[in-house]
């Protein structure tokens, strides 16, 4: 069904890397779950009130909650959507991440408020006035709720949004916890005491937790992730295409939002390249990765010496034997100045596996000791690199 709506309701559906489309996507699953929303929180609360149930009502208004939630989504959806403008020339492309982020505070305050309310329950229990034909329909509900959850993870897998995710992941945790309470309401109605309260406690702090799981998570792509393996493999192989370029390194990768990717790679050259052919090379690389990954590249070129054996069988030397210390060494821009007593290799190093400053220092201090014992002309002058992909 999710996907005949989205065929009648969203013009060009396939194009998702278009802008508007992702909007109309976002708008669209935002609507949906609202009419439903607002649908299941006028029952479960009728219900709730019917059968004296706090567990119930508390369901009731988590829905009420999940409506600010499309709200929420539909807004960030058409704010993230604007055009850059002379403040954030980038665009606005993470308030989509910051509507994750309000969805996330949304589904723990809910979860904060049924807790205070469950542990009141318990300490001030009341008789539940069973009704099997209610807790059908409360039961019925749940499918109401399935359906939300893969609508919104099609949706949300479709234009990879981090909101409709979010709000997939939400939809789910309503369902485990709508279900806790229909199991809490029969059991309850067949023991000699009331374990509504002790129920409503145990799904508060699961929704508690699932709403701080996807805290983290957002927090995580605002502060900034390293790039996909996938991601990496894709601008890698478009880069690599062409016959000009040896090798890459520091690709660095800056996500302002779904579509507003930014990118810089160094491309290694051969040294004696004629420099305006391989200039044009590059511009045709950069706008086949535009055109087919969505990605704003910059490749810096770096001129490498790829046919001088003597150099090669330095950097042979000086690569073996970092990788015999820590098999995520990596390293590039290796040039050397050499004299009758003295040769400098000039390179950086990239150390994956230690993001510790000291831990990194030791390893090039292990590798300038034992390159001396090889050849005690070398002379390593080296530059740390970061790790970014």
């Amino acid at each position: 069904m999710i996907k005949l709506l989205v065929k009648t309701f969203v013009k060009n559906y396939e194009k998702t890397d278009d802008k508007k489309v992702r909007e109309s996507y976002s708008v669209l699953g935002g609507v949906l779950g609202g009419i439903c929303n607002i649908f299941l929180f006028a029952v479960k609360l009728f219900i709730g009130m019917a059968m004296k149930s706090i567990a119930i009502m508390s369901d009731a208004f988590n829905n009420l909650s999940d409506m600010g939630s499309c709200c929420v989504a539909v807004i960030g959806a058409k704010m993230s959507n604007r055009k850059p403008d002379r403040e954030h020339p980038y665009g606005h492309g993470r308030l989509e991440y910051i509507s994750s982020l309000i969805v996330s505070f949304l589904i723990m305050l809910v979860g904060f408020e049924l807790f205070k309310s469950s542990f009141d329950k318990i300490l001030h229990p009341e008789e539940i006035v069973f009704s099997l034909p209610m807790t059908i329909i409360l039961t019925l509900s749940l499918l109401v709720k399935l359906w939300m959850y893969f609508a919104y993870s099609y949706i949300g897998k479709a234009i990879n949004s981090t909101v409709m995710k979010a709000t997939a992941r939400d939809s789910i945790n309503d369902v485990i916890s709508t279900s806790a309470v229909i199991v809490a309401t029969v059991v309850g109605y067949f023991l000699p005491f009331s374990i509504d309260g002790y129920i409503g406690v145990i799904v508060a702090v699961y929704i508690m937790y699932g709403g701080f799981n996807l805290t983290k998570e957002t927090i995580d792509l605002l502060l900034g992730t390293p790039p996909s393996e996938e991601l990496i493999k894709s601008i890698s192989d478009e880069v690599m295409k062409a016959e000009e370029i040896c090798g890459i390194h520091d690709l660095i990768v800056h996500d302002y939002g779904p579509g507003r990717t930014f990118a810089s790679v160094h491309a290694e050259v051969p040294e004696n390249s004629d420099i305006v052919h391989v200039h044009e090379v590059i511009d045709d690389i950069e706008r086949v990765v535009s055109e087919k990954l969505g990605i704003s590249l910059v490749i810096h070129m770096d001129p490498v010496a790829d046919k001088d054996e003597f150099v090669l069988g330095l950097k042979k030397l000086v690569l073996d034997t970092a990788t015999g210390i820590d098999e995520s060494c990596a390293i590039h821009d290796f040039r050397i100045t050499n004299g009758d007593k003295n040769i400098n290799a000039i390179f950086d190093i990239v150390i994956r596996d230690k993001f510790d400053e000291d831990e990194r220092r030791k390893v090039v201090d292990e590798l300038k000791k034992r390159v001396a014992e090889e050849d005690p002309r070398l002379n390593l002058v080296v530059t740390i690199d970061e790790v970014y992909s």
